[in-house]
């Protein structure tokens, strides 16, 4: 048994735009209006150049392929997650399961939880597929369960250490210090966290004067580390897979 922890750029999506790629191109050639005819060959170089992207994409992201892209920044984030004796870790939007898994392998002296909304734009990632994914590795110090990001169903402190990669980017309509402050609230006084996103002004706002403002409340080591200038990736690979503003936020409550 192999753990799946599928990949960013999934197979589907490069078949879709393929196929779209193919029908544009034909309606093109059958169609006699060149106005349409030619707006339809735009489309087609479009999605073309997209699905090209996509394979490219893919094979960088795999797990399985030369470059292990995904691997090596859920492992990268792994490595700033330190839980201590009987400690226990929230990984918020987990998708399969791969850092919540790789942080409790880390430490096997405590426990992680995943949560996740597995909302059906994400059809292929589960609860089921976590725990398949975490058998496959042979941790058994994980648990998963269905939670919602922007309202944790936890009180307040509850976990040792808080962690997130590539999540809060992803949900549209909510002010992102606003969803940072909302996992930090569940986290212990003297618990660290290292949360891993895009977090360009465009998305985050000034998050200078988010790292000050957690300092004059009391927290400790706050920093914010750019993952794009060869952390995980170089500035080169940010920009060709959107991944421009990756940043670590870290720090102890």
């Amino acid at each position: 048994m192999k753990a799946d922890y599928k990949n960013w750029v999934p197979n589907g999506m490069i078949y879709g735009l393929g196929a779209a790629a193919a029908g544009l191109a034909g309606a093109a050639c059958v169609i006699k209006n060149k106005p349409i005819s030619a707006l339809l060959t735009v489309g087609a170089f479009g999605c073309g150049a997209f699905t090209a992207w996509c394979i490219y994409a893919n094979d960088q992201f795999s797990y399985t392929g030369k470059r292990k892209l995904s691997r090596q920044i859920v492992e990268g984030v792994a490595d700033y997650v330190t839980l201590p004796e009987g400690g226990v870790g929230l990984d918020v939007g987990c998708g399969s399961g791969a850092l919540t898994i790789a942080c409790a392998k880390r430490n096997p002296q405590g426990s992680m939880v995943g949560i996740d909304r597995w909302g059906p734009e994400y059809a292929s990632f589960s609860k089921e597929l976590c725990e398949s994914n975490a058998q496959a590795e042979g941790v058994s110090n994980v648990s998963f369960q269905k939670g919602d990001a922007c309202k944790l169903d936890f009180p307040d402190e509850t976990f040792d250490v808080v962690t997130s990669n590539y999540v809060y980017h992803n949900i549209t309509g909510k002010n992102k210090q606003a969803l940072l402050r909302e996992t930090l609230r569940v986290l212990k006084k003297g618990g660290t966290f290292a949360i891993h996103d895009m977090m360009e002004p465009a998305r985050y706002g000034d998050m200078e004067a988010f790292v000050e403002a957690l300092k004059a409340e009391g927290y400790e080591d706050v920093r914010l580390v750019s993952t794009t200038n060869g952390v995980f990736m170089t500035p080169g690979e940010a920009k060709v897979m959107f991944l421009s503003g990756s940043t670590l936020l870290l720090g102890r409550k």
